[in-house]
């Protein structure tokens, strides 16, 4: 699928609580952006074709704002971007056909379930990266910068584990505090060229990712190899 295909051509899965490539990318934006709100599902993102693919996988209500907020890595700085919030209410059934949400991969509590997602790691490490990640060109070392921003710890150590496991060596450093009071990490810069070609070499086969954040990714690898 290419970026100008519509997200109504992603193939979405029967069961969304079920092993499939979409359902491993929704539940990865849902930890690294999202959040459970009584009977509903809400997950932001600031990618509109990522929150149209997120729609279609999951169904709810989009909406799309601006949101100015502080930069995770340094408070002082301020940014203005568009947001689009996906809301997903529960049906009659309860929500996604489950009556409580401690069924959830996802409860919000730092426990996260995503043994049905094993076959799919670079799915949801993708959907994780662009709920709670970022991706940068280092000017002043002429690198590439993959890092992971998140309140909840237990998440950032959870995907360390689905780093190690990936067929991809990616080493990374320890786990920091933001000075918003959250938590990150980042990826070698040695080891992040390599480890993001390979989370978004499937994108364009599955329709998985977010359009911007391949972008960014592409043009610091363009830049990082024009700096040597």
């Amino acid at each position: 699928m290419s970026e100008s295909e519509p997200a109504s051509e992603i193939e979405a899965p029967a069961d969304i609580l079920a092993g499939h490539p979409a359902s491993a990318y929704f539940w990865g934006h849902v930890a690294g952006s999202g959040e459970i709100k009584g009977e509903s599902v809400e997950v932001v993102t600031n990618d509109e074709e990522s929150a149209r693919v997120l729609s279609v996988i999951a169904g709810g209500d989009l909406e799309h704002d601006t949101a100015t907020r502080e930069y995770a890595h340094d408070t002082s700085v301020i940014r203005t971007e568009d947001e689009y919030t996906l809301t997903i209410e529960a049906g009659e059934d309860g929500l996604f056909g489950r009556s409580a949400t401690s069924g959830l991969p996802v409860d919000g509590r730092g426990n996260y379930r995503f043994a049905a997602f094993s076959n799919y790691d670079r799915e949801l490490l993708r959907g994780i990266l662009e709920g709670c990640g970022t991706v940068c060109f280092k000017s002043k070392s002429g690198t590439v910068g993959i890092s992971f921003v998140h309140d909840d710890r237990a998440l950032l150590e959870l995907v360390r584990d689905l780093i190690d496991d990936c067929p991809v060596e990616a080493p990374y450093g320890d786990l920091g505090e933001t000075s918003s009071g959250g938590y990150w990490f980042g990826v070698d810069d040695d080891a992040a060229p390599d480890f993001g070609t390979w989370l978004y070499e499937t994108g364009e086969e599955t329709g998985l990712f977010a359009p911007s954040r391949r972008r960014k990714l592409e043009k610091s690898l363009e830049q990082a190899e024009a700096y040597d």
